[in-house]
């Protein structure tokens, strides 16, 4: 499988996903995404390689040995490794085709910001809504 970030100055290759996708709603993640979650799955770390842009990767420390790795052009969060663990968190997103995994679960719901839940009783549009 094969991933990059917005602009495309990195990209990567991954040859299995090893958990299946986790939304993630705590408020680092909501922080570190902008979003109200972000959508990760983890990978062992001979499994994944970046093919493009390493020169273009920067990194933060979120938190004690954790990095979050993002491309220093377009800002795309693509990876996060902790210290010491075999598994690195790949941002599910950044991939460019269907991995063949679906989530199997939401965490950090603690977390959750009533501004953000989901209300599946809004409009829903397939693109832009009608003028």
């Amino acid at each position: 499988m094969k991933g990059s970030c917005l602009c495309g100055a990195v990209a990567y290759q991954l040859d299995r996903i090893e958990k299946p996708i986790t939304h993630c709603h705590c408020l680092t993640c909501q922080k570190a995404h902008s979003a109200a979650f972000n959508s990760s799955v983890r990978i062992q770390r001979e499994d994944f390689h970046w093919t493009r842009g390493e020169d273009k990767l920067s990194c933060y420390e979120s938190s004690p040995g954790k990095k979050r790795w993002f491309c220093s052009v377009c800002g795309s969060h693509l990876m996060a490794e902790k210290q010491g663990q075999e598994l690195l968190v790949l941002r599910a997103a950044s991939l460019d085709e269907d991995p063949g995994v679906r989530p199997a679960m939401h965490i950090w719901r603690a977390h959750d910001r009533a501004w953000l839940v989901n209300d599946e009783s809004l409009p829903s549009h397939p693109e832009w809504p009608p003028a």
